[in-house]
């Protein structure tokens, strides 16, 4: 959550990475150049101060991530990832799982400001339980190719500032999927 200055610096931020992104040579490079530039520029700095916006024993961290629908169309395939442990590297996730799901059916932005006030939410990360997330499908002339996630642990760190960036991204990083040929990519991964 921003505003006036601060949101047009992070907007700034989010526009020179989206630049660098287009200047890549592979798609994954690409990607990566997304996801650290929504890392960078995403979430309120001090959501993690306000009381009960961490959980005892949790701390206050990021990560973003792109989750490409795979060739058979039955998984999530986590690739340009920030922030997720190394374990988690490609991870693979049903299509149709949780709130990536959802964003796969209704091929709409969704954000969970705090995502204790959602009993559906599905932890993905391994290690930690995400208290705020924004998604934002990844669509190609109305066909869903996947999608890009921003979350943080501490509730409300993610507002409506972050959802549009996170959106933004998502349209770059689409057009890029399409110029990379991601789907030949995707292929070769066996994805």
């Amino acid at each position: 959550m921003s505003t006036g200055d601060d949101d047009t610096t992070r907007l700034a931020g989010l526009a020179a990475a989206l630049g660098e992104a287009t200047a890549r040579a592979d798609v994954e490079s690409a990607f990566s150049a997304i996801t650290a530039g929504l890392l960078a520029a995403n979430g309120d700095r001090e959501a993690h101060l306000r009381p009960g916006a961490l959980r005892p024993g949790e701390r206050q961290f990021a990560v973003c991530g792109i989750f490409l629908l795979t060739t058979d169309g039955e998984h999530h395939l986590l690739v340009a990832e920030q922030g997720f442990p190394p374990e988690q590297h490609r991870l693979r996730i049903p299509a149709d799982l949780g709130h990536p799901g959802q964003v796969r059916r209704e091929r709409a932005p969704l954000l969970l400001a705090n995502t204790d006030e959602h009993a559906d939410f599905r932890q993905i990360l391994k290690t930690a339980r995400m208290g705020s997330a924004a998604y934002a499908p990844l669509l190609w002339q109305g066909r869903y190719l996947g999608q890009i996630v921003n979350a943080a642990q501490a509730r409300h760190t993610m507002g409506p500032g972050d959802l549009q960036r996170v959106i933004i991204a998502a349209a770059t990083a689409a057009a890029l999927h399409v110029a990379h040929d991601a789907a030949r990519w995707l292929t070769a991964l066996d994805c």
